[in-house]
């Protein structure tokens, strides 16, 4: 599939305040349709809900997450041009529909476990080595979630809590403070929209009262290589 080339620009808001915004109508009906079909035959061979590795097992989204447009609208976001390094696939639906509690995205993905200061803890899961990072890797990332149906209250649209990034790494009792003291807001989106995100961002999510079907494309972006030896798992 091939992106169409063209100009898109996030919402207008403030994206540093926030910690989140849309780019809206990213993709048209017709390449979202692509991506579907692209997509299904992962899940197809997964039992679960979301498809890790999708950087590595899907030319179609490595292509997304290169497009021109995007990577602009990225560069606009962080100050500088930016990398993608993981991808996931999730799909809230009627067997798969569960509830996401409050949280920030903490651990990357690489690809062989390094000690080094600011890192960890380490864990492995579906047979790839995680660590969670230092606050200086995490507030330069962004998260892009691309959306292949419509989102809103009734199949399970995220929620963010805005402001929620600059405090860093939130301890229990520090989220629920920000949970009690922020409102917070529902992503909801078409399909071909996409929400940026910064990964400290508090987020949830919550089940889907009438579950159909609610795919996602997450993309993960660095800015920054890491400290050597660590290397990105899914660097593109």
């Amino acid at each position: 599939m091939t992106p169409a080339r063209r100009t898109v620009a996030p919402e207008t808001g403030c994206f540093d305040r926030d910690g989140f915004t849309y780019i809206r109508a990213l993709f048209s009906l017709e390449e979202v349709d692509a991506l579907r079909a692209a997509v299904t035959p992962l899940f197809q061979q997964s039992d679960r809900a979301g498809v890790q590795g999708l950087l590595q097992h899907c030319s179609a989204v490595v292509e997304i997450a290169r497009t021109p447009a995007l990577i602009e609208a990225l560069t606009d976001l962080a100050g500088t041009k930016p990398f993608a390094v993981r991808g996931i696939l999730f799909d809230k639906n009627p067997d798969a529909n569960w509830r996401v509690s409050w949280h920030q995205d903490l651990a990357i993905a690489v690809r062989e476990r390094a000690d080094i200061p600011g890192f960890g803890p380490w864990s492995v899961k579906g047979g790839v080595v995680h660590a969670h990072a230092p606050v200086s890797v995490l507030e330069r990332m962004l998260t892009v979630r691309i959306h292949l149906d419509d989102a809103d209250e009734s199949n399970g649209a995220l929620q963010v809590l805005p402001d929620s990034h600059r405090a860093g790494k939130l301890d229990g009792s520090a989220t629920e403070r920000k949970i009690e003291g922020t409102k917070p807001v529902t992503c909801t989106a078409r399909a071909g929209d996409a929400l940026v995100m910064r990964p400290l961002v508090l987020h949830a999510s919550a089940p889907a009262v009438s579950p159909t079907h609610r795919r996602v494309i997450h993309i993960e972006y660095a800015v920054d290589e890491l400290p050597e030896p660590l290397q990105w798992f899914e660097r593109i």
